[in-house]
């Protein structure tokens, strides 16, 4: 299956979209993340978690200071800045991966950019602050645009859909025509569906399996599943950590689906799923 048929060059990496699956690692700098929060608060322990990335086979690295797991408050921007911007500035100053900042608010996306981040990974779409998508625009820079219903402190109380794909599609399509009226050309626009992100495990599962309904948006699609709640639901696995395998899976549905990048924690393991999915699906 593939996807619309451009490339986008993000610093000297060109992502041909259709042509192989992406990864994009997380690098969560937060106390809180729930897979791994507390794990790389450590500026040399997130510089050497993105070298082994880079090593494993990593296309773009997502750096984020806030955690967005249900339930979470949001925290200062200044919190946040002091968060990103040191490890961001450190991962540049050695390798040429794209950077991704994990960021909703405009102030993080700047400085995050100056630091010599690549582009902006938004969850809420560019809506919790009015200036992301004019910000975006301004800097050049492509942008992942994510459906989510709500914040990460209510969207689990807000999962009640008449029409999950459906409703799903109209937002983003929404978002991408918002986001094209900011000055952002569509070639920089990524979308999410927001697995995770207000929907129920049923809901999950669902949207995995009509993912390729999303190609018709004509703009590249991006997956999050790694160690999510709804596979530790179907694995009875309550420690994220040990979600490996059940994350392989959904990725090799993804991609079998149309997906055209993965946001993964695990690299070196879904590099391998990436390798041989590709192998069936796209050649």
């Amino acid at each position: 299956m593939t996807t619309t048929p451009h490339t986008l060059t993000i610093r000297d990496q060109s992502f041909v979209w259709g042509k192989q699956t992406y990864l994009m690692g997380v690098l969560n700098i937060t106390p809180d993340s729930f897979s791994d929060g507390g794990d790389y608060n450590q500026l040399d322990a997130a510089l050497n978690r993105a070298r082994d990335f880079v090593t494993a086979g990593a296309d773009i690295l997502d750096v984020g200071g806030q955690s967005t797991r249900p339930g979470a408050k949001p925290i200062a921007l200044e919190t946040e800045l002091e968060r990103v911007i040191p490890i961001i500035k450190a991962i540049r100053k050695e390798l040429n991966v794209p950077i991704s900042v994990d960021t909703t608010r405009s102030a993080i996306a700047q400085q995050a950019i100056a630091a010599g981040a690549d582009l902006v990974n938004d969850i809420s779409g560019g809506r919790f602050d009015p200036e992301m998508l004019p910000t975006v625009a301004e800097l050049g820079i492509p942008i992942v645009l994510m459906h989510i219903r709500g914040t990460p402190e209510t969207m689990q109380q807000l999962t009640d859909y008449d029409d999950l794909i459906g409703e799903i599609y109209e937002v983003l399509q929404e978002r991408i025509r918002v986001a094209q009226q900011a000055g952002i050309a569509r070639s920089r626009i990524i979308i999410d569906p927001g697995i995770g992100f207000g929907k129920t495990p049923e809901q999950n599962l669902e949207l995995l399996r009509n993912l390729s309904e999303f190609q018709s948006l004509q703009v590249p699609l991006l997956v999050g599943t790694s160690r999510k709640r709804f596979i530790g639901t179907i694995l009875n696995q309550s420690d994220p950590k040990k979600r490996v395998w059940g994350t392989a899976a959904t990725c090799c549905g993804a991609i079998a689906q149309g997906a055209d990048i993965l946001r993964v924690h695990d690299v070196a393991e879904m590099k391998d799923v990436c390798q041989v999915a590709d192998a069936i699906w796209r050649n």
